[in-house]
């Protein structure tokens, strides 16, 4: 069989495929098929095919081998946005070898979190796990220069912090402050500490570490405590930056029940002028309940609600969201499936139509879940 081209005058030549035979001694051909409507790549490729020879996808194989080939779209992609940020700048504004390992070692916590050991194997060009020691010139390092690109950072944490202050804080704005704790391995850290674990782990050191951020979770700032620091001790710390280093005329800090205590809002918070909101203690809510300053008949028609109680002056309180749980359904149905009763003390100093209707409410399985509490200062 072969392919044949039968010139067709002032139209496309006709592409047959045809076959040769014999009959009483001579040669002649009989078409198997008009290949006229193939296109022209598929009819030489059958034509190499008839011929004996190799299709072209056939001779370029075995031409290149690959040697390598690293993933890359998802540092491109993490990279990419970095750069977009400004981050490269703000770590430093002159391209350096230091800033291009941190830079290294943010990507690598976003794509594939690990330890120094394991990032600086996957960054070095025989062990590379991506592209990034290549895209990043970072291929040649090792652990130690990693940890000494992190004493270099060190050094240049509060001029970070500030441009990050000044970037998304502003006089006015809402601040929001947490402290959590992580373990670690080694037994020479000058802050590591038995303490209270807020990741789980128990009985190895830990440090603490208090995290700083602009109303939308944007981290600004970080300080790192020994590791048997209390919440509260972390306060003071974070009132100085605001007021002294970030220069912000008016804040409201946010913490929660644990950190933000009685004791530091007397001695931190006041006298800084600054304005904050934090959560009551359940003991303080029900104090609130039994006084009748908190009257649970306030969420028959709406879950939220503002009171101002004397036993805290220049404050307002406002009750958080009620959960609540609506009877449906059979009555077996409704006593296996829905929350506990609430235990809410009453009081001989309420009326009679208040304690009923908190009585209604503690069978109707719905009470606020706590309070929380904000004060403005009064220079403002």
């Amino acid at each position: 069989m072969y392919v044949a081209k039968v010139p067709n005058r002032g139209s496309p030549p006709a592409v047959l495929l045809r076959e040769s035979y014999r009959e009483a001694g001579k040669v002649k051909n009989r078409t198997l098929a008009n290949l006229s409507s193939w296109p022209e790549a598929k009819v030489d490729a059958l034509a190499r095919v008839l011929k004996g020879q190799l299709s072209p996808a056939a001779a370029v194989e075995g031409t290149f081998e690959i040697a390598r080939s690293l993933p890359h779209g998802h540092v491109a992609a993490v990279l990419g946005t970095l750069r977009d940020l400004g981050l490269e700048e703000l770590i430093d504004p002159e391209p350096s070898r230091q800033r291009d390992l941190v830079t290294a070692m943010a990507v690598a916590q976003v794509t594939a979190p690990d330890s120094k050991l394991a990032i600086a194997r996957g960054l070095r060009e025989e062990t590379a796990a991506s592209s990034l020691g290549e895209a990043l010139g970072a291929g040649g390092c090792d652990e130690d220069d990693l940890y000494a690109a992190m004493d270099w950072l060190a050094a240049r944490q509060d001029r970070i912090e500030d441009a990050l202050a000044a970037r998304h804080l502003a006089g006015g704005t809402l601040v929001l402050y947490d402290v959590s704790s992580a373990a670690f391995e080694g037994r020479t850290c000058p802050l590591g500490a038995i303490g209270h674990p807020k990741d789980g782990v128990r009985g190895r050191l830990q440090i603490v570490y208090g995290l700083l951020t602009s109303r939308d979770g944007v981290p600004v700032a970080i300080e790192v405590f020994k590791g048997n620091t209390g919440d509260p001790k972390t306060v003071a710390s974070q009132v100085s930056k605001v007021k002294d280093r970030f220069a912000l005329t008016r804040v409201v800090l946010v913490g929660d029940r644990g950190m933000l205590t009685a004791a530091r809002l007397r001695e931190d918070i006041r006298p800084a002028d600054l304005d904050w909101i934090t959560a009551l203690r359940a003991p303080q809510v029900k104090a609130l309940v039994r006084d009748g300053a908190l009257q649970l008949s306030l969420f028959d028609e709406q879950d939220l609600a503002e009171i101002t109680s004397p036993d805290f002056p220049a404050s307002g309180w406002w009750p958080a969201r009620t959960r609540c749980w609506k009877p449906s359904g059979p009555a077996s149905a409704r006593a296996s499936s829905g929350p506990p009763k609430p235990t809410w003390p009453r009081s001989p100093q309420l009326s009679s139509g208040t304690a009923g209707r908190c009585a209604a409410r503690a069978r109707s399985r719905c009470a606020p879940t706590g309070c929380c509490a904000a004060a403005r200062s009064p220079s403002t």
